[in-house]
């Protein structure tokens, strides 16, 4: 984003934002992402080999993507065209591509073509660039918040290479926050700086607009500086980055759900929390926690669905802040409880196997007889009832289809309650087989 150190630049007009007047003017003057642009990384290997190449960069908002397409344009000398996929359409790709051929034609000069939010273009947009990145009239740069591998196109996304971009540290935050104010002619204390940088949250634009801020409010109280109690004073705390649909969503979700299934009660609990601060919404978690409770609890222990359920039922009853309590103490529960995906495997086998096996018929000991017809033709004829048999099982009796072996599907844990079903299905088993006379 902005300047380092001696590095420090101020650029554009005076009343453009100041993000956009300490956008740096080379790339050894950006903040942040060494691990790209330090001597030796791969960006600044690329940059160095003097030939630009196609790329996407993908990173979160106000990490420096749109920058860097710049530094790289003005690098090789190349000219800078910008699109934003939210405005543009096939109308706006046709004159950038005729900007690019006369720059070739007319001086000999190379294109590239950044596009913002490449995400947002459909496939067919998205393949409107392939036959010019293919004869090199431009070098494509898309920049994206989601990950490419779901929303760049194949043919696209090979022809370019991906560099992923890191939210801004706090220190690099609080450099930015230091030299936003000594351009807006304010001093500034440590404490202040770093607070702006916690308050960032990793995105330097975000940053430098809390600096704006700040400075306007300091200026309004007549203050030559800003102080840390005076930061927090003016600065109300943003809400953390979260895209309610993008891929950070369904990190922290993944992240939730394997902190349960890995008994983890503190993990589980700051992934639901860090969702909740960031604005998921409580149902659609409750939601998440039913799912978590039959999938990965199981028979282990059945009290954990019944929880999760009166859970949502109290969070629909009650609503936020007062509901989020009872899904916290479904997240410990299920968290803590004795885990089985058992019958998670033996659903999933069990449709698998009827999805590709062929239509069985129902044995006929097995098919219900309402109708005389129905038992004239032998309905429902052998048929034990269980509950008359010892211990309310039908020794040796089967229950698949004739001719179709066991196949073993669920099998209990020694886990909770698993642990009694699992001794009971041995017990049923052992007593098939004697009566079957298999043993």
């Amino acid at each position: 984003m902005s300047a380092a150190g001696d590095l420090f630049t101020p650029s554009g007009e005076a009343n453009a934002p100041l993000a956009e007047r300490l956008r740096p003017k080379r790339i050894d003057e950006v903040v942040g992402q060494s691990h790209l642009l330090a001597a030796g990384r791969p960006l600044a290997i690329a940059l160095a080999a003097g030939k630009p190449h196609s790329m996407i960069l993908w990173g979160p908002p106000g990490v420096g993507k749109t920058t860097l397409a710049r530094l790289v344009a003005q690098a090789f000398g190349a000219q800078f065209i910008a699109l934003s996929a939210v405005l543009a359409g096939v109308k706006e790709i046709r004159e950038a591509v005729d900007r690019a051929r006369l720059a070739l034609e007319a001086k000999g000069q190379a294109t590239i073509l950044f596009v913002d939010e490449v995400h947002r273009f459909n496939k067919s947009q998205q393949d409107a660039f392939l036959p010019h990145v293919e004869s090199g009239l431009f070098t494509f740069i898309g920049a994206t918040t989601e990950n490419p591998s779901f929303e760049v196109n194949g043919a696209l996304l090979s022809r370019s290479q991906v560099y992923v971009l890191k939210p801004l540290s706090e220190d690099d935050l609080a450099t930015l926050a230091t030299r936003g104010f000594e351009a807006e002619g304010l001093d500034v204390t440590d404490e202040a700086a770093r607070r702006i940088a916690q308050f960032a949250d990793g995105d330097g634009r975000r940053a430098l607009n809390f600096v704006e801020q700040a400075a306007a409010a300091a200026r309004a109280a007549a203050r030559r500086g800003v102080d840390g109690d005076f930061a927090a004073e003016v600065l109300q705390r943003a809400g953390r980055r979260f895209d309610k649909g993008g891929e950070q969503f369904y990190d922290q979700i993944s992240a939730l759900h394997k902190s349960v299934r890995g008994s983890d009660p503190d993990a589980s609990l700051y992934w639901f929390c860090r969702m909740l601060d960031g604005g998921a919404d409580p149902r659609y978690l409750a939601r998440r926690l039913v799912r978590m409770a039959s999938e990965d609890v199981g028979l282990a222990d059945p009290r954990a669905l019944e929880l999760a359920i009166a859970a949502a039922e109290v969070y629909e009853r009650l609503g936020s802040p007062e509901g989020e309590l009872a899904l916290a103490e479904c997240v410990v529960y299920l968290a803590v409880a004795p885990k089985s995906n058992a019958v998670y495997k033996a659903y999933n086998a069990a449709r698998a196997f009827v999805a590709g096996d062929s239509t069985r018929p129902v044995p006929m000991r097995l098919r219900n007889a309402p109708t005389k017809l129905m038992k004239g033709l032998g309905y429902g004829e052998g048929y034990r009832y269980a509950h008359d048999e010892e211990g309310g099982h039908a020794a040796g009796e089967r229950y698949l289809p004739d001719g179709m072996d066991a196949p073993g599907w669920y099998a209990p844990t020694d886990r909770g309650l698993e642990q009694k079903i699992r001794d009971k299905l041995a017990w049923m088993r052992d007593r098939d087989r004697k009566a079957r006379g298999e043993d």
